[in-house]
């Protein structure tokens, strides 16, 4: 029987005050089970990257409850929540966020040293050159191409072994070729390890990879189906 990795209930954000403010989640409820990969679509300004943002930790629910792996983040402090996202939830942004005064090797070890991690550098070490990068160890981010330092994001995420992979338009700042590259290797990490992946997209073909796609409109879920084609199908 599936264990279910992600329960959403009731889940309330409004965000921005007085006149300015915008109602983004509308009572959202959502499931879902462990090592399934789901892409959540919609159109701008519909709430779906508040909504992943929700799911990494990254925003407080107004009212509601998120439960992670049995552990409910909305009754957590500041730091409880900080510990439990960097040592369960791996997160991939659109614009890469790493830093420039680091290299490649040290974007990914320095947070691993931060959560006294063991043995940081051979981990990061160990992950570059599982995303390709065996030969980037100590360029700067200023000094590789997008989908690398893109790479290098994903060997950041994955070092703690999380349990879920979330990416907010892992490809959108990407060539086609580049970013059909990142997408492969993300659905071959969620396999290797199975992991539970969820990915933001505007790009349809990137969605029907997913085994799931949910459909965010104006705050609410309006259709919550399996994809047409799984990564197995598209790999």
């Amino acid at each position: 029987m599936a264990k279910t990795i992600i329960e959403l209930k009731h889940a309330d954000l409004t965000l921005g005050n007085a006149a300015a403010s915008v109602h983004v989640l509308k009572g959202i409820d959502l499931t879902i089970e462990a090592g399934e990969s789901v892409g959540i679509v919609g159109p701008s300004g519909s709430g779906k990257s508040t909504l992943l943002m929700v799911l990494a930790g990254l925003e407080r629910l107004d009212s509601g409850e998120i439960h992670i792996q049995d552990t409910p983040l909305h009754a957590m402090s500041e730091d409880q929540l900080a510990d439990f996202r960097g040592r369960n939830i791996g997160i991939v942004f659109q614009s890469f966020h790493l830093i420039a005064n680091m290299t490649a090797l040290e974007n990914v070890a320095v947070p691993l040293e931060l959560a006294n991690v063991p043995n940081p550098f051979e981990i990061a070490q160990r992950e570059l050159r599982s995303v390709g990068l065996g030969e980037r160890l100590n360029h700067y981010p200023g000094q590789l191409s997008g989908g690398e330092q893109q790479r290098v994001a994903i060997a950041r995420a994955l070092a703690p072994s999380p349990a879920l992979l979330i990416a907010d338009e892992p490809t959108g700042n990407l060539d086609t070729e580049t970013g059909r590259q990142i997408a492969d290797l993300l659905f071959a990490k969620q396999a290797e390890r199975g992991m539970t992946l969820l990915l933001v997209t505007h790009d349809n073909a990137l969605a029907s990879r997913c085994s799931r796609q949910i459909r965010v409109r104006s705050g609410k879920i309006e259709g919550d189906s399996p994809a047409r084609q799984s990564a197995a199908v598209l790999a």
